[in-house]
């Protein structure tokens, strides 16, 4: 199953012969699925199954939904007369020209001209033709967001694989440098000490006591154990593909963990460079899993 990033675009089109509508999709990333929707007020109806068709295709991701309408049709209504208001507008003239003595010139031309007399009236769409539209372009738009999310995807998948090799050689060198650091270690003490006591002689016991008591402090195998765990499973997770960002996201925490403990319990400048590079590693598998679905 593929991984799929939360950016993406897509469009779709229906066209017929009484109708054009345009379907767009353009997403982005979010902690979980939130859905806008912009739709013309004819179609208000079938909201619901718009989200409902979305939330059965995307699990993550801001998406913002854009459709457009075109009625195609010659005659979009018809014109209609308020015959009861034009009857009176007849009657007033005929009573005014009685009244007054002058012609009544007052024509069916007149008439027309007067308000609220003829009105035009739309004649909406069906639901069935535009439901019909809606979802044919709606379900095209989102095979295209769902390609290009594959797609950009596939890109990230790749590049996690590469960082997570440099992590493995990275966690590879701090394993052999430890046991070398401590042992380093141990000479430096040895030396501060025969140069402080002079002639004086070292309690030998009592020196390794404290030796091994410093070696057990900083010991660090099992954060090297822990990162060598974390790290196939991060990969497992990745190629079983799917919504898996959140899970990712929760292994970097923990590999991150593991390299912050690392860092503070040694002083040794090699594994000290190691434990930079290892960070800068997992910060930039973190800043790729927040494109992750």
């Amino acid at each position: 199953m593929a991984v799929r990033s939360m950016t993406g675009y897509g469009k779709g089109v229906y066209e017929g012969e009484e109708i054009k509508l345009v379907a767009e999709l353009k997403s982005v990333n979010h902690r979980f699925l939130d859905l806008a929707i912009k739709m013309p007020k004819s179609l208000n109806f079938a909201e619901d199954g718009v989200r409902k068709v979305l939330k059965e295709k995307l699990t993550r991701g801001h998406v913002d939904v854009f459709v457009n309408v075109e009625d195609k049709r010659e005659i979009k209504g018809e014109l209609g007369v308020d015959r009861g208001l034009a009857e009176q507008y007849v009657a007033v003239s005929r009573e005014l020209a009685d009244e007054l003595g002058i012609e009544n010139d007052f024509g069916v031309k007149d008439l027309l001209k007067q308000n609220n007399v003829v009105c035009f009236s739309t004649s909406e769409m069906g639901e069935d033709a535009l439901s019909e539209a809606l979802f044919a372009a709606l379900s095209d738009a989102v095979a295209s967001l769902d390609a290009m999310r594959v797609k950009e995807g596939e890109n990230l998948r790749l590049d996690m694989l590469n960082k997570l090799d440099e992590m493995r050689e990275t966690v590879d060198k701090i394993a052999v440098l430890a046991p070398d650091a401590v042992k380093k270690h141990g000479e430096k003490v040895r030396e501060r000490v025969a140069e402080y006591l002079g002639s004086v002689a070292v309690d030998e016991s009592k020196f390794l006591n404290e030796m091994a008591f410093y070696a057990d402090k900083v010991a660090i195998d099992e954060e090297i154990t822990r990162l060598n765990s974390h790290i196939p499973h991060f990969r497992d997770v990745l190629q079983k593909g799917g919504a898996v960002g959140k899970q990712l996201d929760f292994i970097v925490q923990e590999m991150n963990r593991e390299s912050n403990t690392i860092g503070s319990k040694c002083c040794d400048i090699r594994i000290s460079e190691c434990v930079v590079a290892l960070k800068c590693t997992i910060e930039k598998l973190r800043e790729q899993i927040q494109n992750l679905e």
